[in-house]
């Protein structure tokens, strides 16, 4: 009798955990040196009201560990309709994308990836792979959105992204350790946002990318439809151009001890 009782109550929790989708919790090491919430919410807060040569509107960011698991969300504004709804997705795509397709030696931004994915280029068709959870990017209550207790947290959410605001995070060893992803402006905008929230949080020791700085900076180099180098992103204002081309000065990559 004890042990049917047993199996049942082993049978139950198995399927409590399949209808509720419990939280996958990785083993600690991958999200070893990762913004909290708080850290997250602040930065992000300090550099939207910077210039960064979109609109001026506010963000949503999203960090993942280096398995894909979101250990944060947060928005800029006072309350989660103060930013686009829509880009608190976008923004987890975008951290997604920039950790599944980053290397320990070479990192690869969503800016990098806008021209590769187009018809005839070198990654045609990667936008359509790695699809988003929707049962996790739609989950929960929405009051709890952009909070500690955000119903992405602790899950994979998925997802690929081909334009900017996704960055993969590396550590001051040059390890990889996640990613960061921001959305609700221009994409210009975003890559400069999210490049900014990386070097305050001192997360940016890149170790090699595609851009002429060899990092993985947003590139400019479309004419006529067309990117030179295959790896182009399209210009959305003179002043986000502008912005992102003297990050070399202005925020540079770290160089690892």
């Amino acid at each position: 009798m004890k042990k049917r009782l047993f199996l049942n109550l082993f049978l139950v929790s198995i399927l409590f955990m399949f209808i509720f989708e419990l939280p996958v919790f990785s083993n600690g090491l991958s999200s070893e040196g990762l913004p909290e919430f708080n850290e997250l919410k602040i930065t992000l807060k300090s550099v939207v009201n910077e210039k960064n040569g979109g609109f001026g509107l506010n963000m949503w960011a999203v960090v993942v560990d280096r398995d894909g698991i979101v250990k944060a969300v947060a928005f800029s504004g006072n309350n989660r309709g103060d930013q686009w709804p829509g880009s608190r997705v976008i923004a987890a795509q975008k951290a997604n994308t920039a950790n599944a397709f980053s290397l320990p030696n070479f990192s690869l931004s969503t800016a990098n990836l806008f021209s590769a994915v187009q018809p005839g280029g070198s990654l045609y068709g990667l936008q359509h792979s790695n699809p988003v959870d929707v049962k996790i990017a739609y989950r929960g209550s929405s009051k709890k959105k952009g909070t500690k207790k955000d119903p992405m947290a602790g899950y994979i959410i998925g997802g690929v992204n081909v334009f900017g605001g996704g960055l993969a995070l590396y550590n001051s060893k040059g390890k990889i350790i996640g990613a960061l992803g921001v959305s609700g402006d221009s994409s210009c905008a975003d890559h400069n946002i999210a490049w900014k929230v990386r070097h305050k949080l001192k997360l940016d020791f890149v170790p090699a990318g595609i851009s002429p700085d060899k990092n993985d900076n947003i590139v400019y180099d479309i004419t006529d439809g067309k990117s030179s180098g295959g790896w182009g992103h399209p210009a959305c204002s003179p002043d986000a151009v502008t912005i992102a081309e003297n990050f070399s000065k202005t925020h540079p990559v770290r160089v690892k001890e």
